[in-house]
């Protein structure tokens, strides 16, 4: 009897941790289940595990578990199952059994002229879901560029806060190219960002356009936000076009990939973003203004909003709004408001690991090896090492790792300490202002979510063996 063969393409917006769970999860269940199994990863080094044709030919199902663009139009014709990578990770098991059960919908060929044709069923087909996928797969993008150029221009300034400046006595010829060349990297971060929301919707038709409505975006001010609106416009002026030259004969399809596409698109994006860039950019200041005089005076409220936001889904969509607030001030040259997300964001695995660590006898020995794993993951600033704990008991495991993400941002935002990366946990802390302030606030507020999370395996430890 033929065994039953299934493919599957995982992603995440930074593509660090939840895509290679979802990996690991899938392949697990497949293995209980006796199924045949390949999935291919959208990391942040690129795509690994490549499906070739012949694989996607053989196979009898897909499961697409990504946040981000993996090229689903790959699967047409074959059963599809179209969810979030978190529930790759949650539901592996379920999704395959779907797909034996032959529950999933045959996915269709999709152009861009026909994206908003695709039959899409449960989560996939609503259109928030559709809109986080396409703002997540260019924040993906754009992240390398917030990390490199920040670091940089972070390590320029360890030679003097003015040595990159010629004019300036503390001046360094070195200061200056690390400097400058930071600077490039942050340059592209907007037209990146808009350019990798249109490919998304709508291919390579829409990272051109895109990629030239960020570029006036960015120039004119508007920033992040305004990089946000360009993308999501590249991709509908798209849709347009194909719909308004849909009728052109086939043997033209070169002339309006290549002409018509790039020609039209381009004006249409550069006469919308002429008359849109003044109001985005007088947002884009007041947002920054705003957030900048509330993380002055009331740095308690707001470490306490953005801790409660790091932990509540780590690494889901609630987290992912704080991290690209976060990313999209630190664009802006605010360092500040990304340290809090930061250590919001590592605390979560650190509280798991000293936990497992110092009441290690009311945790089992799976949890203890998986809890000191944790040590390294929230170190390096990934939080979802913290999932498998939190999804055995929800309540009262998240509230505890809640708390002790919110501790964690409030001190940071007390210490005014400043984190010039989006990522990378303690291996930035040579660049950090107020390094050791940052390292005891997260601390702080891992240890008291530790003792928390203890007492609380203590009690119901006791209360089962009593």
């Amino acid at each position: 009897m033929k065994k039953f063969k299934i493919i599957a393409a995982t992603g995440c917006p930074t593509g660090i941790a939840h895509t290679f769970m979802a990996e690991e999860a899938l392949k697990q269940a497949a293995a209980k289940l006796g199924v045949e199994i390949k999935v291919e990863t959208h990391g942040q080094i690129g795509v690994q595990n490549e499906l070739s044709p012949e694989d996607i030919k053989q196979a009898d199902g897909v499961i697409v578990a990504a946040d981000k663009d993996v090229g689903a139009e790959r699967f047409a014709g074959k059963r599809v199952l179209d969810v979030p990578v978190a529930r790759g990770i949650r539901d592996a098991e379920s999704l395959i059994r779907a797909l034996m059960n032959g529950e999933a919908p045959i996915y269709r060929e999709q152009t861009a002229a026909k994206t908003e044709d695709e039959p899409q069923t449960g989560e996939a087909a609503s259109i928030g879901r559709k809109i986080y996928k396409h703002l997540m797969n260019g924040v993906s993008h754009m992240l390398p560029f917030v990390v490199g150029g920040g670091v940089l221009i972070a390590l320029s300034f360890l030679f003097g806060i003015h040595s990159a400046d010629p004019e300036h006595p503390s001046y360094n010829a070195f200061a200056e190219l690390l400097n400058k060349t930071g600077a490039f990297g942050f340059q592209l971060m907007v037209p990146i960002l808009s350019a990798y929301i249109a490919a998304s919707m709508a291919k390579r038709p829409g990272l051109i356009v895109g990629f030239i409505g960020g570029m006036i975006a960015s120039t004119g001010g508007a920033g992040f936000l305004g990089g946000i609106v360009s993308g999501f416009l590249a991709g509908l002026i798209i849709y347009g076009l194909s719909y308004a030259l849909k009728k052109m004969p086939q043997s033209l399809e070169g002339l309006k990939a290549i002409f018509l596409y790039p020609v039209i698109g381009i004006f249409l994006i550069g006469a919308v973003m002429f008359f849109l860039v003044e109001p985005m950019t007088a947002i884009n200041e007041g947002m920054k203004d705003f957030l900048a005089d509330f993380q002055g005076a009331n740095p308690v409220i707001l470490g306490l909003i953005i801790g409660c936001m790091s932990a509540f889904d780590m690494g889901g969509p609630v987290n992912k709004a704080a991290y690209v607030t976060g990313t999209a001030l630190l664009a802006e040259g605010n360092q500040y408001f990304m340290a809090g997300v930061s250590a919001a964001c590592i605390t979560p695995p650190l509280v798991i690991a000293f936990a497992t660590l110092l009441f290690r006898k009311y945790f089992s020995q799976q949890d203890r090896n998986a809890g000191l794993v944790n040590f390294i993951l929230g170190a390096t600033h990934i939080t979802e090492g913290a999932i498998p704990f939190a999804a055995k008991k929800p309540i009262p495991v998240i509230p505890i790792l809640m708390i002790g993400s919110s501790i964690s941002a409030i001190l940071t935002y007390s210490f005014a300490v400043q984190v010039p990366a989006p990522h990378g946990g303690f291996l930035v802390l040579p660049v950090v202002t107020g390094a050791f302030q940052w390292v005891l606030s997260i601390i702080i507020g891992s240890l008291i979510g530790a003792f928390l999370y203890g007492f609380y395996q203590k009690r119901t430890y006791e209360k089962q063996k009593g």
